[in-house]
This record gives structure tokens, sequence and C-alpha cells, in this order.
């Protein structure tokens, strides 16, 4: 099993459900999250390094592959994400050490999905 499309497909539709039951509080979430990602002082990019490393703390998968396909889609490089990746395990320690890799192989997997998407000339 990948760690970035196919985890996102995975909790779609249980997430889906859950949605239908309890809108308000998803509603308020993605406000939520869209305020926390708007470019400030940071920009996006900067905001969903910070997340993805979060996520890899938080041992979360779906945080993970979330937030790796932000970063991508934000134009983070390699190295920027390896970087911020290297601060969660400075952080979280050992178990930090499973879910980094587990957060490079998903942005890497985003990061050729939409160089793939791109129109020539870009």
């Amino acid at each position: 099993m990948g760690n970035g499309r196919d985890v996102i497909e995975e909790l779609r539709e249980p997430a889906l459900k859950l949605r239908a039951l309890i809108p308000e509080v998803y509603a308020g979430f993605s406000a939520m999250g869209k305020a926390a990602t708007a470019p400030g002082a940071l920009d996006t990019k900067t905001k969903e390094l910070i997340a993805l490393a979060l996520g890899v703390d938080q041992k979360c998968d779906g945080c993970i592959a979330t937030h790796a396909r932000a970063a991508a889609r934000a134009g983070a490089t390699q190295q920027e994400v390896a970087e911020a990746i290297g601060v969660a395990i400075q952080l979280g320690g050992g178990p930090a050490t499973v879910y980094g890799p587990r957060a490079f192989d998903a942005f890497l997997e985003f990061e050729e999905y939409f160089a793939s998407r791109k129109r020539p000339g870009e």
C-alpha cells in the first residue's frame, strides 16, 4: 500500500459517511484548515511543510497523505520536505523515524503525480 493516494482513497468512504452525520464539525474543521494554511507572514508551502512534520510527529497517516499532497501542490522540493521531516524526527524520536519515510514516500508520490499533470511550457 502506498502512503499517499492509497491512504486518501482508503479514508474517503468512511469520512464521507461520518461527514454526513456531523456536517457542522467537518465544515468548521475545513474552514479552520483553510484559514491556518492561507498565506500570511508564512507562505502556504511553509505552512504545509509544518503540517506534514506535525503529521509525522502525531503518527497520522491521513495527515501525512493530505499534507504531503498539499506540499507537493504548493511546490515544495524534496530537500524542503526532507528537512521538515528531519525536524519531526529530532522532536519525535524513534517513532518519527518510521513515519518520516512514510511522509517522504507520500510526497514523492504526489510530486510525481503533479509533475505528470503539468502542461508543456508550464
